[in-house]
């Protein structure tokens, strides 16, 4: 079965989809709208095959970007079997929240709520809050849970393969997304331009693999654009000397390297695009999960 999975921003969905797969195919920060694209991973096992999919975190979008990061959001929620709500367990209920069980309510499918964080919530506070949820919406089941640490991990897909419908698989069973390596290789070198820079650059930046050749050489040639709006963030991504730019193209490199299983020659350029947010012919080169 499809399952969709989605929550505000920071609520730890990717870190759930990369645990539960055991592979890293989404890009995890601790800056908001880390997740730009629908992304699909595969979970296959005896007792059948889930195709999770991971969303941007919902918010109000303020550039085209935005508006396309909310309509995969939407798009995600349509012809699935079962949806699985994220929350924050350690943070207050708020609009946001509230935005997040009205957009569930039209849907009217089945939702799991999913209480992350709760190895630093302080249990106390567990059956209170699990109160409360249950008598905002009707979940069919609302389970505690910690992306991070694993915690009812197992649990939960004992659970979700109770509400998907029999049915042949939709991948084969090594397959565990259906994203290019190409897409995976941008992302986590934008992963690791998030980790490095100031709070001004995460969203005004974007990485597309302009060049990526593998066949007939055992070191793979890839080189990477990474867009900002600014010439003042060009700078700030580069850093004194260089040093910024190289410590990203060093970390992306052993995780591009053990996505590959080979090695990599690593090459990126920063360039500078004004307004690219609000470019919708850029936006369609750089956001397809499948280029």
């Amino acid at each position: 079965g499809f399952v969709t999975l989605i929550g505000r921003p920071n609520s730890g969905k990717s870190t759930l989809l990369n645990n539960l797969l055991g592979e890293k195919i989404s890009i995890v920060s601790n800056k908001p709208q880390t997740t730009r694209h629908k992304i699909l991973g595969i979970h296959t096992q005896k007792e059948g095959q889930i195709v999770f999919i991971d969303t941007p975190g919902i918010h109000k979008p303020g550039y085209e970007l935005n508006r396309r990061m909310m309509q995969a959001v939407h798009d995600a929620l349509e012809n699935v079997n079962l949806i699985l709500l994220l929350v924050d367990a350690t943070t207050r209920f708020g609009n946001g929240d509230r935005f997040v069980l009205d957009l569930i309510k039209k849907q009217g499918m089945n939702t799991i709520l999913l209480l992350n964080k709760i190895d630093l919530l302080n249990k106390v506070k567990l059956l209170p809050l699990i109160d409360f949820y249950s008598k905002q919406f009707e979940f069919i089941d609302i389970i505690p849970i910690s992306a991070l640490k694993g915690d009812n991990l197992r649990f939960l897909i004992k659970k979700v393969f109770d509400y998907v419908p029999e049915g042949d698989s939709f991948f084969s069973e090594s397959q565990y997304t259906d994203c290019s390596e190409r897409f995976l290789t941008a992302e986590m070198v934008r992963e690791k331009v998030l980790h490095y820079t100031r709070e001004e650059i995460p969203y005004s930046s974007i990485v597309a693999v302009s060049h990526f050749e593998e066949e007939k050489n055992p070191i793979v040639h890839i080189y990477c654009d990474i867009f900002v709006e600014k010439k003042s963030q060009r700078k700030i991504l580069i850093g004194s000397h260089g040093e910024k730019i190289k410590a990203i193209g060093i970390d992306s490199r052993i995780e591009i390297e053990r996505l590959l299983g080979k090695q990599v020659y690593l090459n990126l350029f920063v360039r500078v695009k004004p307004k690219w947010r609000n470019d919708p012919k850029l936006l369609d080169q750089l956001l397809s999960p499948y280029r």
